[in-house]
């Protein structure tokens, strides 16, 4: 991939992450890449993503607080 549609999708991911949580920082935008990702995969390929579940209990753990974390920050951006 060339380095201009790096930035420019880049540059969606942090529109989408600031119009979903209020926010765009670095750490938010790759939590929001993240909970993306895996919400795709779940939807679209629940077993691979129940499989993955199982092989890395502590990672799924950490998703699950990741999926907290946006839910919420999505909550209280909304609120205002």
């Amino acid at each position: 991939m060339e380095d201009k549609f790096i930035q420019q999708f880049d540059a969606l991911l942090e529109k989408y992450s600031e119009l979903l949580v209020g926010e765009s920082t670095p750490e938010t935008k790759e939590k929001v890449k993240v909970w993306a990702l895996y919400t795709h995969i779940a939807k679209s390929m629940p077993a691979l993503a129940k499989h993955w579940n199982g092989l890395y209990p502590e990672a799924k753990e950490q998703m699950k607080e990741v999926i907290n974390e946006i839910k919420q920050m999505n909550e209280e951006h909304r609120k205002k």
